[in-house]
């Protein structure tokens, strides 16, 4: 009951204020804000208001007067302005009509009056009230007077050509009206005028000034309605033109195609693509396809989208090399050298190849199988599939299989999609233009797999010699014979190649170089190829094999050659600039003085950072990029018996360190019954390099080591690594990556390795140069590993 007599004498305060009038219009009134553009005396437009105080305001003044005060917001974009912000020069309106509108809104139809200055805010809540003085226009009749009427009556006689707005209508009402002041409020109403520049205009009471302005407004509306009369011309003309050189061409047609002088372009464009079809070598079933689609589109109308589709879809099918081929290099001797030229080393990649063609010469149907080149990045997979195509006589096309999700990249988008294609088999084997190419899918590890399909299982038929012979591709859907394509992969590792997929490739694996084979390599290929690319001449640039040695040894591990490349290549480009320098004598470059010109060394020798210590133990590690060492560390502290690791470990080797601290902890119960090491202490694991993840089961003999040196307090050689996994029961068993682990072993300086037993056969693949290096020990079980390292 409090709120609804609060409202009520709100109400009857606001009727008191509104009974203030002047002789004619009141001198207090609501006030309703525009934001677009204000409403001049004499004139009638429509507002709409949300529903809210400004309802409760024209209901109340409709009740008592029947006007309201109209005033602009300073803000357009401002919906709830106080009386700071609104201008302080309006127009008072009378109400015609308030309409209650469906969606809770009021439309109020309202004729502006006269022209009025705020003298006061009387309230603001629940809606704003003034206090008024109305103000008179400033009217000289004279001779200029009339002057700046005919000029606005000639600017809006002008416009009334190309400006709808500026009506016959608009004209007829500009002559009746009343006074000179309203004709103008008129005119500038109808220009549409930016809110800030109708209330200036607003506030103006001198007639001619308003005619002053007006004429400068007309003038810049003429400006613009020339402008877009120019436009329209322009385009007209150009639309005329192209519609005249349609019709004459078309007609041209007509007259020759009656004469029998020539044919439209519609025929020429299906006759080449019947010359192609005739020529193509395509089979039976594709050659019915074809003839089908030409039918088609000879009534098709050339502008139809479906003519576009079809037209494509046909030049795919003619423009493959159905018959085409290369005619293959079956000289043993010759692509031997040639595999030779490009590539050091890789014998037993080289022997697969040879073997392959030695078999195709025997028998010119041999499919052969899909080879897998597996290796480090940098090792010259990519370069070695260029190699064989130049050596086979073949052409060559490679692309990326490294983050394709989309199956329909290998076979190809159907057409009913705008834009569609066949996928990147078929694109290659008409970018090379034979039936038999070498195709190399780089990165087959790097399969990825979405909604829209499963990549590798699209591989799966493009790689099966039981399926390829009918190879059919989404877009084309039309066999394609894929048999004698000699598909190369490559990947960095196995574990995330698809098991169907491996399942169907012959494995191939590129180990990486040794300290050796990149000097021979640097000395035989790489400096003579950067030579030619930086265009120096051999007396310019020299590396001796020291200087080599140095920058493999601070700069370049990895298992390839990139990063050598790289760091000859910063070199080479030093020596460029002297020699642009215009100074003849290049540069000097030694291992002394190497870090000068490449900077901070990016490697050092590991085994110096190891720490002479119980519980501190070497071991050998494979990665995907090559051999590394690392370091098992151990810890203890008083307390209760517990074991904990950390290092981020993967799965399989968590459980290769709980396996080596219960055999650790077994054997020193059965060796020591004194040593109560493990039921006193908590024991900590650590492999270094925490950031990077490890998984596997090589290190559990090197874990257990570290177990069992922490225990005993006995140090184990700084000399010394090992590699191999660990049963429950104390059986070493064999591991992979032998050649990796011992290039990293001479690498870092060491000079005994512990080997499983089972691992001896693999020292035949090893190089002399590296095993000479070594001293080996075969172990069985871990207490030959115990014994060895001298923890017993």
């Amino acid at each position: 009951m409090s709120e609804e007599t609060n409202d009520m004498n709100n109400v009857n305060d606001n009727e008191k204020i509104l009974m203030q009038t002047d002789k004619v219009l009141p001198l207090t009134l609501p006030v309703v804000h525009l934001n677009n553009a204000p409403v001049f005396p004499g004139l009638v437009a429509p507002i709409i208001l949300p529903n809210g105080p400004l309802v409760k305001a024209v209901e109340i003044a409709m009740s008592q007067t029947g006007y309201v005060s109209l005033l602009m917001t300073k803000d357009e974009k401002n919906q709830n302005p106080g009386v700071n912000d609104l201008y302080s020069v309006g127009v008072t309106a009378k109400i015609l009509k308030k309409i209650n509108m469906s969606d809770g809104g009021t439309s109020v139809l309202l004729q502006g009056v006269k022209r009025f200055k705020v003298v006061q805010f009387l309230k603001d809540v629940p809606f704003v009230i003034v206090k008024v003085e109305y103000l008179e226009d400033v009217v000289v009749k004279d001779l200029e007077m009339d002057a700046l009427i005919r000029a606005v009556r000639a600017s809006v006689k002008s416009l009334s050509n190309n400006n709808p707005l500026f009506s016959e209508e608009l004209r007829f009402a500009m002559i009746n009206m009343p006074s000179p002041g309203m004709m103008a409020d008129l005119i500038t109403f109808t220009l549409s005028l930016q809110p800030e520049t109708a209330q200036k205009y607003l506030e103006v009471l001198d007639v001619k000034e308003r005619f002053r302005m007006l004429l400068a407004y007309l003038k810049k509306e003429q400006e613009v309605s020339d402008l877009q009369t120019k436009i329209t011309k322009q385009v007209n003309e150009k639309i005329n033109t192209l519609q005249r050189e349609y019709f004459l061409k078309e007609q041209l047609k007509v007259i020759k195609k009656e004469l029998g002088l020539e044919q439209d372009e519609k025929s020429l464009d299906i006759n080449k693509l019947r010359e192609k079809f005739k020529v193509c070598g395509i089979h039976e079933e594709g050659a019915k396809v074809v003839e089908e689609e030409l039918e088609k589109i000879s009534m098709i109308p050339e502008t139809s989208p479906e003519y576009s589709v079809s037209r494509n879809y046909i030049d795919w099918l003619v423009s493959l090399p159905w018959s085409n081929q290369s005619k293959d290099q079956l000289d043993i001797k010759k692509a031997r050298k040639i595999l030779d030229k490009h590539h050091y080393g890789l014998e037993k990649v080289k022997g697969r190849i040879l073997e392959y063609l030695a078999v195709r010469r025997l028998n010119e149907k041999y499919e052969g199988n899909i080879l897998l080149f597996l290796g480090p990045p940098g090792v010259g997979k990519t370069s070695l599939g260029i190699a064989i195509a130049e050596a086979m006589g073949r052409k060559f096309y490679r692309f990326s299989l490294g983050g394709m999700r989309d199956e329909a990249e290998i076979k190809g988008h159907r057409r009913t999609y705008i834009g569609s294609l066949p996928g990147k088999i078929m694109q290659g084997i008409r970018r090379v233009g034979t039936k038999n190419p070498v195709i190399m899918l780089d990165e087959v590890d790097k399969l990825g797999i979405s909604f829209q399909g499963d990549p590798a299982s699209a591989l799966l038929e493009v790689l099966d010699p039981e399926q390829n012979f009918n190879f059919v591709d989404h877009y084309l859907d039309v066999g394609f014979d894929l048999s004698q394509v000699l598909f190369i992969c490559t990947a960095n590792s196995t574990d995330t190649v698809p098991p169907a997929l491996f399942d169907r490739l012959e494995l191939i694996e590129f180990p990486g170089y040794i300290m050796d084979e990149k000097l021979i390599i640097a000395d035989k290929y790489l400096i003579p190829k950067l030579l030619k690319k930086h265009g120096i001449k051999e007396k310019q640039f020299a590396l001796s094999k020291e200087t080599v040695k140095a920058i493999i040894n601070k700069y370049a591990r990895d298992p390839g050659i990139r990063l050598l490349e790289k760091q000859v290549s910063n070199l080479m480009r030093k020596v460029a600039m002297k020699i642009s320098e215009g100074k003849r004598s290049g540069l000097s470059f030694n291992k002394s003085n190497i870090e000068k010109y490449l900077g901070s060394p990016y490697f050092t020798d590991e085994h110096q950072r190891r720490i002479d210590a119980p519980g501190i133990v070497t071991g050998l590690a494979w990665t995907a990029y090559g051999g590394d060492i690392l370091f098992v560390e151990s810890t203890n502290l008083k307390g209760k018996p517990d074991f904990k690791y950390t290092g981020q470990l993967g799965g399989v080797m968590k459980e290769s360190a709980i396996i080596a601290y219960t055999y650790a902890r077994k054997w020193i119960l059965s060796s020591d019954k004194k040593n109560r090491f493990f039921q006193e202490n908590e024991v900590h694991l650590h492999i270094p390099a925490g950031a990077i993840p490890k998984d596997g089961p090589s290190a559990g003999v090197t874990m257990c080591s570290s177990l069992i040196s922490l225990a005993t307090g006995k140090t184990a050689p700084n000399d010394l690594a090992m590699t191999g996994e660990l049963s429950i029961v104390g059986k070493v068993l064999p591991v992979g990556g032998i050649k990796e682990k011992l290039v990293a072993a001479v690498r870092a300086g060491l000079k005994r390795i512990i080997l499983p037993y089972e691992n001896k056969k693999d020292l035949r693949d090893i190089p002399d140069n590296v095993k000479s290096k070594l001293k080996f020990y075969f172990a069985k079980e871990m207490g030959d590993v115990i014994k060895i390292c001298g923890l017993k």
